[in-house]
């Protein structure tokens, strides 16, 4: 089953998708947590209140150098939660990631513009690919074209990794990812908010209930 994520940090809208859609998780970045002023551990106290315990949480670490990303990484997974590191998939990135995936640690390589480079970043032992879409588009890129050819290479190269596309701006993109076959995907709210609800279907219920009431007044189905 696709696993759904979020990538956000705002709480009450997490609840709010919780409650409607088999939410998986969330992921997050330095960005998205500096501009929600929320740091991790008050963030996933939080969201694990609100998911459950099954709930999957994708967190960056800020270190620069090798060693110090093994050692934070080390440290983010000894939290009491379901982690999985993310790493950007940078030279120094992927020496960490073959380093920590000997540790057998759940790692996700970020940041990633091109199919080669998702490519290598599996090789190396990343468990979760994070594609950037739209980011490609906007560098003169096809964003769906670098997923649609990463998820066909992993699949013929039979890696045990997950394609997690992120970084999009329009549900044509979503939907376009979907249709590749990815393993998961990570939506920012707003997407997520227009995807559940067209500006037609409420329309549609008010003429319904117009309709209903003519005939049956304040019954309900059941009482017909």
């Amino acid at each position: 089953m696709l696993e759904l994520y979020l990538d956000s940090a705002d709480v009450e809208q997490i609840a709010r998708f919780h409650s409607c859609l088999p939410i998986k998780g969330i992921t997050t970045n330095p960005s998205i947590l500096a501009q929600a002023n929320i740091g991790v551990n008050q963030l996933l106290k939080e969201v694990n209140s609100i998911l459950g315990n099954e709930a999957r949480f994708h967190i960056q670490v800020i270190s620069q150098s090798v060693d110090e990303i093994i050692l934070e990484a080390d440290k983010i997974t000894a939290l009491p939660y379901d982690i999985v590191v993310k790493i950007p998939a940078t030279e120094i990135g992927l020496v960490a990631i073959k380093q920590l995936h000997r540790k057998q640690i759940p790692l996700l390589a970020t940041a990633i513009y091109t199919v080669q480079q998702g490519f290598l970043a599996a090789l190396a032992g990343a468990d979760y690919l994070a594609p950037y879409v739209n980011r490609i588009d906007v560098l003169g890129g096809n964003g769906v074209t670098v997923v649609e050819q990463l998820q066909q290479l992993v699949q013929q190269q039979n890696l045990s990794c997950c394609l997690l596309p992120a970084s999009f701006k329009n549900s044509r993109q979503v939907l376009e990812v979907l249709q590749a076959g990815v393993g998961a995907i990570t939506l920012p709210v707003g997407l997520m908010g227009q995807m559940v609800l067209h500006p037609a279907t409420p329309l549609a219920v008010e003429q319904f209930n117009t309709d209903w009431q003519q005939v049956f007044g304040d019954k309900l189905a059941f009482e017909t």
